[in-house]
Order: C-alpha cells, then structure tokens, then sequence
C-alpha cells in the first residue's frame, strides 16, 4: 500500500503533511482557484478529514513510473454519500506537488463546500500559525 493511502486512512496528519512538498499545489473539487503551498495543503487536508465522515480508498492507480497516482474514495459528508478521487503527482524527491481532487455527486459535492466553508476560518488561521511557525525556524 502506497504510504499516503496508509497515512490518510490512519489519519496521521503529520505523516500526510510529510509528504508534501514545500511547493505543492492544491485543486479542490468546490473551490474556483487552487491553494499553493503545503501549509494552506496541509491545513485543508485536516479540514478534509474533519468533515469526511466513514471515509476509505477503493482502488488505488499508479503510472508505471510511480510519480503519478489516483486513489479513488468513498465517504459521507452530512449523511451524502459521494465518490472522489485524489489525483496527486510526486516529485523527483517523492514528494507531492501537485493534488487534484474530484468528487461526485453534485449534491454531495455541495454538502462538501457547505461543511468546508464551516472550516474555513480554522483552515486559515492553522495555514497562517504554520507558515509563521516556518518563518521563525529560518
């Protein structure tokens, strides 16, 4: 099993946000523009795994390469069930840097920008204490 799968179905945060790459690019499935930066990346994806509800991989893709990679999920948010998929590339390093997700369908889809937007301010105020953190440690 791929080390992303297992640390996002244990929900260890601090492993998922290992993986990332300083430089990584978040795509949400409910938000027009995407988040650079593994702070904002890291912040949403404890965001994500506040609100997903019975969440877990159903199959998992990889590239013959291994730099890219798609593990197709299933969860529940305000009792809607939906499908996505994170597509996720990984650097020369291994790391991610860029992370797609898709979702269906559109009424889970909305219940998911609902529960997310209840997270925003916490989303960013945790990207902001990272980032600050990060800085001092410079």
């Amino acid at each position: 099993m791929h080390p992303f799968r297992t640390a996002v179905e244990t929900r260890d945060a601090a492993a998922i946000e290992a993986l990332l790459a300083d430089n990584v690019v978040f795509t949400s499935p409910v938000a027009f523009k995407p988040y650079p930066g593994k702070a904002i990346t890291a912040a949403i994806l404890r965001g994500v795994m506040r609100v997903f509800e019975d969440f877990h991989y159903v199959r998992e893709i990889a590239d013959p390469g291994g730099r890219d990679h798609a593990f197709v999920f299933e969860a529940k948010v305000n009792g809607k069930q939906l499908t996505g998929c994170d597509f996720l590339h990984f650097d020369a390093d291994g790391k991610i840097d860029d992370f797609m997700v898709m979702v269906r369908p559109l009424s889970a889809a909305t219940a998911l920008a609902e529960a997310m937007g209840a997270q925003f301010e916490q989303i960013q105020t945790e990207a902001l204490a990272a980032a600050e953190s990060k800085g001092a440690d410079a």
